[in-house]
């Protein structure tokens, strides 16, 4: 029997051929009235969630683009705005040496002048001080020369005598 069964399945009779393919277009027409819309319906949600998930991630990556721009701008901002600031610190920095150069300088003038009116005050109070000696013995000698009625040997004596007398400091 099971030779014959064998047999009957290697060379299968018309009806069998025939039952079978009833069969067969039976399960197909089954399968495509129930199977086929939801298995179909599935494989295209599944279709849909994966374009959305492609479609999400190209937003993804098209924001993180986005935001790499802009941190890579703040980041040439941030570097722009410290090297600006590193040049206004040593400008400032500059110009305050040279506003201190400047004052230093100006109050060494001022110093040298003030010496300068200093020395010259001195120096006019020492010649008005000599000024007042020399006149003092001029009349100091011209008295002399009235009250003696003298030569000029004796005028040449009082001369030289009030000279003598004049401090030599």
């Amino acid at each position: 029997m099971t030779a014959l069964f064998a047999q009957s399945l290697v060379t299968p009779s018309v009806g069998l051929i025939f039952w079978k393919t009833v069969a067969f277009l039976i399960f197909l027409y089954i399968l495509y009235r129930f199977g086929w819309g939801p298995i179909t319906e599935s494989l295209e949600e599944r279709e849909e969630e994966i374009e959305h998930s492609i479609q999400r991630a190209e937003e993804a990556l098209e924001e993180a683009k986005a935001i790499q721009a802009e941190n890579e701008e703040a980041r040439r901002e941030a570097e722009q705005k410290a090297q600006q600031i590193l040049r206004e610190a040593r400008d400032s920095a500059e110009e305050l040496r040279e506003e201190e150069k400047a004052k230093t300088r100006r109050e060494i003038q001022e110093m040298k002048e003030q010496a300068q009116a200093e020395i010259e005050r001195e120096k006019q109070a020492a010649l008005q001080e000599l000024r007042d000696e020399v006149a003092d013995l001029a009349i100091e000698a011209a008295q002399k020369i009235i009250e003696n009625d003298l030569d000029a040997d004796r005028h040449r004596q009082l001369v030289d005598d009030a000279l003598d007398d004049f401090p030599t400091n």
